[in-house]
């Protein structure tokens, strides 16, 4: 508080100091040479100044106090209960900005509210017309390989809403999450289920390794959606291997560990530190087109919302795995 006055009458009390040499040098050199004299003028002109400051530092003492303080809410910088113009101007001030901030942010929110709900309309929408083309195309696979391949192009559109649909749900995540008892095996062969076709077209193989008494405290929804999109990426650059997708979960000191792990392309070195910004898809982006960048960022944020760590390992050329660490 003290240095704040001090710094913002700094400037002030070197221009008085400079005007009170600069009178005693005006009557020195028109002769006037008594020099106690001006010492004693100099002397009581500083004397005045320091009551001054001193005036000044008591009238705005709560006002310098406040100023050197950091704020921990938007409701905590008023008032300054000071009756002095500079105090008042500056509650005033701050009063209608806070009054505009608050305005503007509440137009973003509803503008937000009203997105969100678009979203989940439009999803569920388009929901029903890929499920009449599943219908159709269902029982005309084995006889046309096009519609095999239109069914392939339809699983993929009901991941992508899928996907578009929980991270919508990112922004009310408190209000969609649910901590109950969930048994990972039964979890991980809703997700491979979910993704057989997925497996079958990439020839690539999943191999659940765990036992169905490993149970953790967590949301068997936002855990699937999780699984799911690390299982897509595993399948996604191992497509062509014909090897297999090993899902593992163990105990783990005082943690279980929930593991996916592949055996496709990796990821390079350089691009490691990255994986988990959205966007990002680094060199294998520039060979796989399908990426978007987004699938690790969604994880990330999904597991750190349930207070869950991810860890990636991958050595570039020979797999990838994916580490879920539950607290027990």
């Amino acid at each position: 508080m003290m240095k704040l006055f001090m710094r913002e009458h700094l400037a002030l009390t070197c221009w008085v100091v400079v005007i009170l040499l600069t009178v005693v040098a005006v009557f020195w050199y028109d002769g006037y040479d008594h020099w106690l004299t001006a010492v004693y003028a100099v002397s009581l002109g500083l004397f005045l100044y320091a009551g001054y400051l001193i005036i000044r530092y008591l009238s705005h003492r709560s006002f310098y106090s406040r100023m050197s303080q950091s704020m921990k809410s938007l409701n905590e910088f008023v008032p300054l209960n000071e009756a002095v113009p500079l105090s008042l101007a500056l509650e005033k001030l701050l009063d209608s900005q806070y009054g505009h901030y608050h305005a503007h942010l509440h137009r973003l929110e509803q503008r937000q509210q009203e997105y969100l709900t678009f979203m989940n309309q439009w999803v569920h929408q388009m929901k029903t017309p890929l499920s009449v083309i599943e219908l159709t195309v269902q029982d005309q696979e084995d006889d046309d390989p096009r519609f095999k391949s239109i069914r392939e192009e339809a699983d993929q559109m009901r991941r992508g809403l899928e996907t578009v649909l929980y991270v919508a749900r990112l922004d009310t995540f408190e209000q969609d999450f649910s901590v109950e008892p969930v048994t990972l095996k039964t979890v991980g062969e809703e997700a491979i289920h979910e993704l057989k076709r997925f497996f079958i077209r990439n020839h690539v193989y999943p191999e659940i390794q765990m036992d169905s008494s490993i149970v953790v405290q967590s949301d068997a929804k936002w855990i699937r959606f999780v699984l799911v999109q690390l299982l897509s990426n595993a399948i996604k650059y191992s497509s062509g291997s014909g090897q297999k997708i090993y899902v593992r979960a163990y105990q783990a000191e005082r943690s279980i560990v929930l593991e996916v792990q592949d055996q496709g392309v990796g990821i390079p070195k350089s691009d490691l530190r990255r994986v988990f910004q959205p966007f990002f898809t680094g060199e294998n982006g520039r060979h796989f087109k399908e990426s978007t960048g987004m699938g690790l960022y969604i994880v990330k944020e999904v597991l750190t919302r349930m207070n869950h760590r991810i860890d990636l390992e991958s050595v570039y050329g020979e797999g990838t795995t994916v580490r879920i660490t539950f607290n027990t």
